[in-house]
């Protein structure tokens, strides 16, 4: 049996490659059917970049179903629904060892695409032989779209997680992406007392407000205005930054209050310039993300679940492998309508 698949071969280019399916598997592997292989803001990257992302990370939010597995894999089984995650901690790593799990190297590593059983292509696929370390079966009630948006909701809960954010919190979300519009679920599921989303493009404004939030605003001295007016003139007292701006790190530290947290999701691609002394003097936490772990996987999936997180209307176009590159293409223009496309690798 083949299989097809995508891969980045040159600056803004992709390729469709087939090849056969293995006739068997690799001890602890599995072999997973694609239903949807979700894009995101990496893939992009490494679509303009010509494939500077491991190979295994374009295409890492997917969703399908598991066609085999190897004689010693117990925790999955053929035809079970699955979705792309990394595995528990490893305990025997440095970080393990040392007591840190929830930092897991080898998890880490899976993540990045980088361990030595990664495989060379990610989810822009027909199928993709993975370690059974890498899937965990869809929990019940998710459809198979919410299923392809659970590893972005990681991504979010995960950031919500570490910044530990307080009850009746004062919250800014900064962007309102997918990332953006996530955190900003979580963010309110963790107990916001009041949210504001700041976005300066009206349509993604506009599915902020469909998502229940009321203090949706165009960044500026108006909406620092009304921050201070709320805050008795303190700030906020958690800032989620879900844009990678550069530029927007130091404004978005101003914005929060003296002993606040700036939590910093959004991933940018150049150097920051901001004042060490002003987070200093202020007494800033700073909070980076990246990623997640194990147990954030199913987290996400039981907030979409229980409805604690909506995800249905960020899926805004489904394509299939042969449209990849001019979505690419729209995606990156910055000046697409689409928030969240997924792939159907036999559409």
């Amino acid at each position: 049996m083949t299989t097809s698949y995508a891969r980045v071969s040159g600056v803004s280019q992709v390729e469709l490659v087939e090849e056969e399916s293995p006739p068997s598997l690799p001890a602890g592997a599995v072999e997973v059917d694609i239903t949807y292989c979700g894009v995101c803001a990496t893939d992009t990257h490494n679509y303009t970049s010509g494939g500077k992302v491991p190979p295994a990370v374009f295409g890492h939010e997917w969703t399908g179903t598991v066609r085999r597995v190897a004689d010693d894999v117990r925790t999955v089984s053929a035809g079970q629904r699955v979705i792309a995650c990394v595995g528990p901690a490893c305990g025997t790593c440095a970080m393990c060892v040392a007591g840190h799990a929830e930092h897991c190297d080898t998890a880490f590593a899976e993540a990045n695409g980088v361990t030595p059983d990664s495989p060379v292509h990610g989810g822009f696929a027909e199928s993709i032989v993975v370690s059974a370390r890498r899937v965990m079966p869809v929990v019940d009630g998710l459809s198979d779209v919410q299923a392809a948006l659970v590893e972005p909701t990681a991504v979010t809960f995960h950031a919500v997680k570490r910044v530990r954010q307080q009850l009746g919190a004062v919250v800014v979300v900064q962007g309102a992406g997918p990332i953006g519009l996530l955190a900003a679920q979580h963010a309110r599921h963790a107990g916001a007392g009041r949210l504001f989303v700041v976005e300066p493009n009206p349509e993604r404004r506009r599915a902020a407000e469909e998502l229940g939030f009321t203090d949706v605003v165009e960044p500026g001295e108006g909406f620092r205005a009304q921050l201070l007016e709320a805050t008795s003139g303190l700030g906020a007292d958690v800032l989620y930054e879900c844009t990678g701006a550069a530029a927007l790190l130091q404004p978005s530290a101003e914005l929060v209050r003296r002993g606040g947290t700036l939590a910093l999701l959004g991933f940018p691609m150049t150097d920051s310039t901001v004042s060490y002394g002003d987070w200093q003097v202020r007494e800033l936490t700073i909070v980076g993300s990246l990623a997640y772990n194990h147990a954030d996987f199913l987290g996400a999936m039981r907030a979409i679940a229980d409805g604690s997180v909506v995800v249905d209307s960020l899926h805004t176009g489904t394509i299939g492998l042969g449209e990849l590159a001019a979505t690419m293409d729209e995606l990156d223009s910055g000046k697409t309508t689409q928030a969240k496309v997924l792939v159907d690798p036999r559409r």
